[in-house]
Formats: C-alpha cells, structure tokens, sequence
C-alpha cells in the first residue's frame, strides 16, 4: 500500500512540475541587440544553403540566382560588421553560443 502512495505522490509531482503555470506566460527572456544579429545571421546563411540547393537543383536561372546569392552576402556582411562592433564596444549575448 505504501508503494502506491509513493507512487502516486512521484506521479502527481510530475505532473505538477511539468503542467504548474509560470506566474507571467507573456514573459520572455531578453535578448541582446548581439542575441537579435546572431538569430538573423543564421537565417541568412540557412537562406544561402537552400538557394544554393535550390540552383544546383535546376529551379533558378544563374542571373536570378546570381543577385539573390549577393544579396544575402551583402546582408549577411552587414549584420557580421554590426555584431562585430557591438562585441568591441562590450555588448555581450544573454545566451551561450552554440
């Protein structure tokens, strides 16, 4: 009998650790200006893989493929400078790098 109280009390505790509400659900961590650039920076890149997949798949023409592959270079250089002068002045990430 005391097995199943025990049980009972482990599965009920679990239960309430995975289900109990925070205080604030509309609160979210805060994120950096670096935290923002480095999110941005990965979805160019994933940008630039899929065009590139896309391209060698036979779905854009060169020129097309050409001007948005620039394109995403050139945003994604921007954004690398950016995060690299807010790193110089101090600034730092609210989350480990990956």
């Amino acid at each position: 009998m005391g097995l199943i109280a025990a049980i009972f009390i482990l599965t009920l505790g679990c239960f309430a650790y995975i289900f109990w509400p925070e205080r604030n659900p509309f609160v979210q961590a805060d994120k950096t200006r670096v935290d923002y650039l480095r999110e941005r920076k990965e979805a160019i890149y994933e940008n630039l893989r899929d065009l590139n997949f896309e391209y060698q798949a036979g779905k854009y023409p060169e020129a097309d493929y050409n001007q948005q592959r620039t394109a995403l270079e050139d945003e994604a250089a921007k954004v690398i400078a950016e995060m690299e002068a807010l790193v110089a002045r101090g600034m730092k990430s609210t989350r480990a790098r990956a």
